[in-house]
């Protein structure tokens, strides 16, 4: 199952934005979509799921129609109202209104990674992506979430939250206003992280 959320995100020609740009996915790949992170729809869930009839069952039995059974038996659909936001959109204005806040929260990744590098930390994300994490050298991602929430009042989310391997990193959202983001790296830069 491929979580298409942030392809929008994705700027570089080199990345794929859909499991199925990568040969052979249709039989083997699911891939789900939502309008919550580039749209701002979080909360009112309207997405979309592709499931491919290449995609089959040991018995050669379709996945798609098993899944539509699923879905038509458990789910009766998304409000008018939620689908009249969904086709908003995806009309011109509403297309160009969504790449105009993706590329702002783009900016503010960059802000973020680059605020992180010059304070010395090796960052991953914050290209293609509207989120930077901070690699924490081994340090417990609680505690440093703990020291920059009680010493800078900046909230950041700790990496332990994602799993196990999310552990010894910290995630810094640029889901926030630009000054937001520009206030909280000059925060962390007053901090000592030694």
């Amino acid at each position: 199952v491929f979580d298409a959320a942030y392809a929008p995100f994705i700027r570089s020609d080199d990345v794929p934005k859909s499991i199925f740009e990568i040969p052979g996915a249709e039989t083997c790949s699911i891939e789900v979509n939502s309008f919550s992170k580039y749209a701002g729809f979080t909360g009112v869930r309207l997405g979309w799921t592709i499931v491919p009839s290449g995609l089959k069952f040991s018995d050669g039995s379709l996945v798609r129609d098993d899944y539509n059974r699923v879905m038509t038996t458990c789910f009766n659909g998304a409000s008018n109202v939620v689908q009249g936001g969904g086709m908003a959109c995806l009309d011109d204005a509403g297309l160009t209104e969504i790449n105009t806040l993706i590329d702002y929260y783009l900016e503010n990744a960059k802000i973020l990674k680059k605020g992180a590098e010059e304070m010395g930390f090796q960052v991953h994300g914050g290209d293609d992506a509207p989120y930077v994490f901070i690699d924490l050298e081994g340090k417990s991602s609680w505690d440093m979430f703990s020291k920059i929430l009680t010493e800078a009042d900046v909230v950041t989310i700790p990496g332990a939250g994602f799993g196990p391997g999310g552990e010894g990193f910290l995630r810094l959202s640029a889901f926030a206003p630009r000054d937001s983001c520009i206030e909280a790296i000059a925060r962390l830069k007053k901090l000592n992280f030694d």
